[in-house]
């Protein structure tokens, strides 16, 4: 069965969303739905009990391939490697505390908003497990599909010109993509992404790297995210800010890096730029936003942007500081969205100005508010404390100047959380708040202590991710590490050359 825990992992949701559909009485989509998730995420537990991190060689994990179009070279291949495996693992847990969230509150239509639920995790955990172009790009479109009517049908008053502006977005980047999908593997006689060499083609690095950028998304194309953001219902909210981004993030290393060594040490101040105007950009929208909503939004957009220096840094304490923190933001901005839905449910708003004074007679929303807060302020000894100083050490590297526009970045994100949790809990009460609205009910709590807990957890034992992201030979503080470099090129030392030591080579 071990071979097969990759396959089960996609393929598991999207069999529950089929039941779900094809379920006669909609009551019981919502538990059915439920149930699928919690699956799931014992499935992944499974896994990680199985999971062989210090496993050399270019093979992932829990490999599987059968031919699929045998003349083009496209097969069905899976597998997971360190950094893909921890991103599957947070897209089950935020999938299922979504889909617990919509229960609770009861959305309308409950069969075709849960099937959709579940066959967006089949899709998101595809794309994360794909070791095949072809495959990957089926599964990067599958999982736009549910998030267009998820956002169209359920979203808030101005939901369908979040949905336009967010399919214009995606469809533009997904149409580069695939021309680069398609060049590729022709050029190369396969489309597996563990058989086939590396790429100096340029304008194929660019399609792919246009299209991760704008689901990232990184400054400037960002336009669709704010609309999307505040349109969407809670739940969705937080699965498009935790997890979708993170597509990007295996996008990033699995192809851009590991496949287009030369063209990305070309463009990569370049993206690095972009990144830091992000994270500065993005942390000061955060701090201005006048709504719970904005400021998450915004402040995903800065993330997103630190996420992506660590990455372009090329070292392994960058990149395994960027997989760690992508794995806190998604747990972190999952629950600050859920916990604005709680909010807005018991105020009718998420406005500043009409909140405030929600510590008194709340403790649970205080408690929980408050522990999210201080992991995202990254104080130290918390999880985002850890990724955040990896990604600055894994920067500094490559000048200090990188180093000062993230740490400038960390020190605003620390400015407009207090601001949030100031706003919410304390002041006097706002207009919006009533004495009698409640504190949060077990359910409730049932849904936001798991994803807390998993940010404690990692807060104790950061190096679960951070050791465990790029296989043996590329671990940090690994002796042969070098900086990535052309192959005529003489190597500085301490540094890491991803050609020689990635996967797919």
């Amino acid at each position: 069965m071990t071979g097969w825990l990759a396959t089960i992992l996609i393929f598991l949701p999207l069999a529950g969303a089929v039941l779900v559909w094809l379920l006669p009485v909609g009551r019981f989509a919502g538990p059915t739905a439920l149930l699928v998730a919690l699956a799931e995420i014992g499935f992944w537990i499974n896994a990680l009990n199985q999971m062989n991190f210090d496993k050399a060689g270019p093979a992932p994990n829990f490999d599987q391939r059968w031919s699929w179009f045998s003349d083009l070279g496209v097969s069905y291949h899976v597998g997971f490697y360190g950094f893909s495996f921890w991103l599957a693992g947070l897209a089950v847990v935020v999938m299922a505390a979504a889909i617990a969230y919509g229960f609770w509150v009861g959305r309308d239509r409950p069969s075709a908003y849960f099937g959709l639920m579940l066959f967006l995790t089949s899709a998101t955990v595809g794309v994360f497990a794909s070791q095949d172009l072809l495959l990957f790009y089926v599964f990067f479109e599958a999982m736009m599909i549910p998030l267009y009517l998820l956002i169209g049908v359920w979203g808030g008053p101005g939901r369908l010109g979040a949905t336009v502006k967010f399919v214009i977005y995606t469809m533009a980047g997904s149409l580069l993509m695939l021309a680069s999908v398609i060049v590729f593997g022709l050029s190369e006689g396969s489309f597996d992404l563990v058989s086939t060499g590396t790429s100096d083609n340029t304008w194929i690095f660019l399609g792919f790297l246009v299209a991760f950028a704008v689901k990232a998304p990184l400054f400037p194309l960002h336009g669709w995210l704010p609309d999307a953001y505040r349109e969407s219902s809670p739940e969705v909210a937080a699965v498009l800010s935790g997890l979708i981004s993170k597509a990007a993030v295996f996008g990033f290393i699995r192809i851009c890096l590991f496949k287009f060594p030369e063209p990305f040490d070309d463009f990569r101040v370049l993206v690095l730029a972009l990144a830091a105007t992000g994270l500065v950009y993005g942390s000061l929208l955060a701090f201005r936003a006048q709504d719970v909503r904005g400021v998450i939004a915004y402040s995903s957009l800065a993330q997103m942007g630190l996420i992506t220096i660590g990455i372009f840094a090329v070292s392994t304490a960058g990149i395994s500081g960027a997989v760690l923190q992508a794995v806190n933001h998604g747990l972190i901005s999952a629950t600050l969205f859920l916990l604005a839905g709680t909010i807005e449910r018991r105020t009718s708003t998420g406005s500043f100005d009409r909140l405030g004074g929600m510590a008194r007679g709340r403790p649970a929303l205080a408690t929980m508010l408050m522990l999210t807060g201080i992991i995202a302020l990254a104080v130290p000894g918390s999880s985002a404390f850890a990724g955040e100083f990896l990604i600055l050490l894994g920067v500094f590297g490559a000048g200090w100047g990188w180093a000062v526009a993230a740490a400038t970045g960390i020190v605003l994100a620390a400015m407009y959380m207090l601001r949030l949790i100031s706003a919410v809990l304390h002041r006097e009460p706002g207009s919006a708040v009533s004495e009698v609205a409640l504190d949060l009910r077990p359910a409730e709590l049932g849904i936001l202590v798991p994803l807390v807990a998993c940010l404690l957890a990692l807060s104790a034992w950061p190096a679960a991710i951070s050791g465990h992201v790029l296989g043996p030979s590329i671990s940090p503080g690994a002796p042969q590490e070098r900086h990535l470099t052309r192959p005529n090129d003489q190597p500085p030392e301490g540094r890491m050359d991803m050609v020689t030591m990635g996967p797919g080579r």
